[in-house]
């Protein structure tokens, strides 16, 4: 890669333990109130970007790219903090969400109703 591109800081990145695909499970959380918001997939790119922009970018997997949220939704997630779980598989950015997080418009891609537990 070309000195110029900029690249996740290596010490960042040798903490990170990919899937198969090279991919990291990202929730958002509203940085206020706890609520969770989504759950997404970054690359090293994509956590790069969201730690240089204070914009949360994702990998799409059904589109193989790049999406900032809210770039054509409007509905954009400022980033708050970012942090990395014990095992570096799963990063938590808390974000100031405005307007809905999930592809239906809703706040949260987690008001579908809860599922029956076993009594």
């Amino acid at each position: 890669m070309p000195a110029n591109v900029p690249v996740l800081d290596p010490a960042i990145a040798a903490r990170l333990k990919r899937n198969a695909d090279g991919l990291i499970a990202a929730i958002a959380q509203q940085y206020d109130t706890g609520e969770v918001l989504m759950l997404g997939w970054m690359d090293d790119e994509a956590l790069r970007r969201t730690l240089t922009t204070g914009r949360c970018t994702y990998w799409s997997r059904s589109r193989r790219e790049y999406w900032t949220k809210g770039d054509t939704s409007g509905h954009v997630q400022h980033v708050k903090s970012v942090a990395l779980d014990c095992d570096g598989d799963t990063v938590l950015v808390k974000v100031d969400q405005v307007g809905g997080a999930c592809h239906t418009g809703d706040r949260t891609c987690f008001d579908a109703g809860a599922l029956p537990l076993a009594q």
